[in-house]
């Protein structure tokens, strides 16, 4: 019997699937997102924290003892997280169907999605979607203080790189529990032939200057991203265009909608389809 083919549809969360869910979640506990983001981050980075490090840090401060988070679990994410299925941006399920009922018409294909993203793990694993669809949910984690439960330390801080090591865990066939089990285990030797996912059957889509290395790590490697862009926003298509598309980052940059007639929704699905008819070629010559 033929090995399987499996193709991985890897999404970053923030602002490509939905509004940004921290932001969200500061706005619920009356923190004024503006001042969080563009002058509180900022100067702890210009401290020298890395950026998901100041923000994650600033969260627990205000987790602790009269701050505006105070009493924050993992439970209080996950509760919040059920908000995100009505934000989700137009055409996802649609799109997730589309592509795993094209996979299923294959012979032997296999269309899988997942999460890399530097939000809340527990936030987004709050969505019934995200829950139900996706095999895996790479985040940022903070920890509980022992004495009340509350979510007061660092737990695990995804970063720019940070993102490339879960696609490499992706390609591997290393499964989240294995992982958190033996956080070395992405860096075993594994021949390319023994490699579940290749990266040339991966897509990426993702709307950050976090996403980067996850873009050009995979167009190089034979895999296709995507960039999401507003536009709408000046300064997101300012970023879409130095960032992204003139260092030949990404395939292409495109509106957070996923619908059949929309230009993502139906680019996605035309490389996804090309995926599937290569591995169907690859086959017929093996």
């Amino acid at each position: 019997m033929a090995q399987q083919a499996i193709i991985a549809v890897v999404f970053d969360f923030d602002d490509t699937l939905a509004p940004d869910t921290t932001t969200l979640l500061l706005r619920e506990h009356g923190i004024d997102t503006d001042r969080f983001w563009k002058e509180d981050v900022r100067a702890l980075v210009n401290q020298g924290y890395d950026p998901a490090v100041a923000w994650l840090t600033l969260i627990c401060e205000n987790a602790r003892k009269n701050g505006p988070l105070v009493g924050l679990t993992n439970q209080t994410l996950t509760e919040f997280g059920r908000s995100i299925d009505g934000l989700l941006y137009p055409g996802l399920e649609e799109m997730l169907d589309d592509l795993q009922g094209r996979a299923s018409a294959a012979r032997d294909v296999q269309v899988e999605f997942y999460i890399v993203s530097g939000g809340l793990k527990e936030l987004l694993e709050g969505s019934t979607l995200v829950r139900s669809r996706f095999s895996g949910v790479y985040a940022s984690q903070l920890g509980e203080d022992p004495t009340t439960g509350h979510l007061t330390r660092l737990k695990r801080v995804v970063t720019f790189t940070e993102k490339t090591r879960y696609l490499f865990e992706i390609n591997k066939g290393i499964e989240p529990l294995q992982s958190i089990a033996n956080p070395y285990l992405v860096n075993q030797d594994v021949r390319k032939d023994d490699r579940r996912v290749p990266f040339e059957n991966m897509v990426y889509v993702g709307d950050g200057l976090t996403d980067i290395p996850c873009f050009s790590m995979l167009k190089a490697a034979g895999g296709t991203p995507f960039g999401v862009f507003h536009p709408g926003e000046e300064d997101s298509a300012k970023r879409a265009f130095l960032e992204f598309l003139a260092p030949d980052r990404v395939v292409s940059m495109h509106a957070a909608r996923y619908g059949p007639s929309d230009e993502l929704g139906a680019l996605i699905r035309a490389a996804v389809q090309a995926k599937i008819s290569d591995a169907a070629v690859r086959r017929a010559q093996a």
